[in-house]
């Protein structure tokens, strides 16, 4: 556990000694807090209801968006940087396993994302100061985007696990992630029964869930299946180098 935690801090100082990060620091908290005020704004003047009611589907399914624009952008380095210095054989020397040098560069990751989430918590907690309202969906929005950018992070460090090249990296997660999202998009194209399956493949669906207040277990379990299968690709994708002869 140590070793992971070292790997982490490791992780977390290269972040934040680059500019990249703060950039995407700036453009996440820019994005986020638009369309926090754009949508009050709609709800106030548009809706006919009182001002919270709905704001949170409104509010996360943007922030949807913006994670999916953001969090390949986070990944991409994680291990392609390593990869084209010529560091990670110098990380490999030490006395550390490919787990946890995944769980490092992983929970780095993470914890880099709750980091760009605590602006948009700011906003909640002014709007709450001046108009209390229930928590409980707003909780279960939270819940919903943080299993959401975990499964990004979980994917977009196994792509840069594959390659060298952060474009590559970020372009390929991309790809994947958006594959996600429009499995249901031409709900004609398939049976019933297909689309039942798509609909439980896909990330957005079982994310739109939570913008609703609604916890259904089965949407933490698959999102968390998710995570796992990711992690586990990462580990394999590490070990092959073994099998080139790569110590």
């Amino acid at each position: 556990m140590t070793r992971i935690w070292t790997i982490c801090r490791r992780e977390l100082q290269a972040t934040f000694g680059s500019v990249v990060a703060y950039i995407l620091l700036a453009v996440f908290m820019l994005l986020s807090g638009y369309f926090f005020y754009s949508d009050l704004v709609f709800i106030l003047l548009m809706a006919s209801f009182t001002p919270v009611a709905g704001l949170w589907q409104w509010v996360f399914l943007d922030l949807r968006l913006v994670t999916l624009l953001i969090v390949p952008l986070v990944t991409m380095r994680l291990f392609a940087e390593e990869k084209k210095l010529g560091t990670i054989e110098l990380l490999w020397t030490y006395p550390v396993r490919d787990i946890e040098i995944i769980l490092g560069k992983f929970l780095a990751a993470v914890a880099f994302f709750l980091v760009m989430l605590l602006p948009n918590a700011i906003l909640c907690a002014l709007l709450f100061s001046y108009h209390p309202f229930d928590l409980g969906p707003l909780m279960s929005a939270y819940l919903g985007l943080i299993l959401l950018g975990v499964s990004f992070i979980a994917c977009g460090l196994f792509v840069s696990s594959t390659t060298e090249n952060q474009v590559v990296s970020a372009m390929v997660t991309y790809g994947i992630l958006v594959f996600f999202w429009f499995l249901t998009w031409n709900e004609e194209a398939a049976n019933q029964a297909a689309l039942r399956i798509l609909l439980g493949l896909s990330l957005f669906d079982r994310f739109f869930n939570f913008t609703r207040g609604v916890i259904d277990i089965r949407d933490v379990v698959f999102f968390v299946l998710f995570i796992s299968f990711f992690l586990f690709l990462t580990w394999q994708s590490l070990t092959a180098r073994k099998w080139r002869g790569v110590p």
